[in-house]
């Protein structure tokens, strides 16, 4: 099937809901097809934890990309939440992209996400992601296998690692969105506030920095974000754990570790806002910060019972 639609009018604008399992590379796609960073990544599964949009421009058209957490089977209330914020980010999307590991392949994390999407009426691509490090014959398997369970309008292979073969993705996005005028002015990248920004960039490094060694039991909260007389940003965070012991992980030996999370998390910040920015990191134990409200409301999620 083709995406193929009638004569481009004066401009477009729709919503592309980007989903798929943890892992699949969806924000490392968003920040491809926008162009710069809008979303946080690392290796560890489940990066994305709320709706994130990232608005791209491409012809007459304005692309509005909504990275959403991957989608998996929930175990605690913060997992809950992710999931409800991954399916809510695809309402209203006018066409919905399922993101696949090519190398991964067609486990049962993906179907899963393929059976949630069969009886939905929006448009529906299919993206086999990581071609730069996937077996090729496999790959044409897979994407044979996941047309069988749910026929797709088009399948795109991509790496959005490398950029291989995301202007053609892009294209394709951008005639089959409606004719409709532009939602977001033309230099605006994303919806994140810089306070967000700020908590996701910390996030990130602690993610890159830990590895293994840190779970999922921990967030960042923003106490304070104020600009300076001199134009410069002042940011204060604090990093939520559940336990003592991974307080001493985050802080490492004589406190090295979190003095080198917020460096590299200052600059990346500097980068991103074109200012300097004066970063002051505390790690706080709270076991119970998952059944803060007030903490999903500060990372963009709602609260789930």
């Amino acid at each position: 099937m083709s995406l193929d639609t009638p004569d481009s009018p004066t401009q477009r604008c729709g919503v592309i809901a980007i989903v798929g399992a943890p892992n699949a590379g969806k924000s490392t796609l968003v920040n491809q097809l926008v162009g710069q960073k809008v979303a946080i990544v690392s290796p560890k599964a489940q990066t994305t934890r709320a709706r994130l949009m990232g608005i791209a421009i491409e012809g007459d058209a304005q692309l509005i990309l909504v990275d959403t957490p991957g989608i998996f089977t929930p175990e605690r209330r913060l997992d809950r939440a992710m999931v409800a914020a991954a399916w809510e980010g695809t309402d209203g999307a006018d066409l919905i992209a399922l993101v696949v590991d090519g190398k991964g392949g067609t486990g049962s994390k993906v179907q899963q996400v393929i059976e949630s999407l069969a009886n939905r009426p929006e448009r529906k691509i299919l993206i086999l992601n990581k071609v730069d490090i996937a077996d090729k014959p496999r790959l044409l398997g897979h994407a044979a296998k996941l047309n069988e369970m749910l026929p797709f309008d088009e399948t795109f292979f991509v790496s959005a690692q490398t950029g291989d073969g995301v202007p053609e993705l892009k294209a394709a996005l951008a005639k089959v969105m409606p004719a409709s005028a532009w939602h977001f002015p033309e230099d605006q990248v994303s919806d994140a506030t810089e306070r967000m920004i700020a908590a996701e960039v910390t996030r990130e490094q602690l993610y890159l920095q830990l590895h293994a060694e840190l779970p999922y039991a921990s967030a960042i909260e923003t106490e304070k974000y104020s600009e300076r007389p001199d134009g410069s940003v002042e940011i204060h965070q604090q990093i939520l754990v559940a336990r003592d012991t991974q307080r001493a992980i985050v802080l490492g030996k004589g406190g090295a570790r979190i003095k080198e999370i917020g460096a590299r998390a200052r600059a990346e910040l500097s980068r991103i806002m074109g200012v300097p920015v004066h970063l002051y990191l505390h790690v706080k134990v709270n076991p119970k910060w998952e059944e803060d409200r007030g903490l999903y409301r500060e990372i963009g999620l709602d609260w789930v019972d």
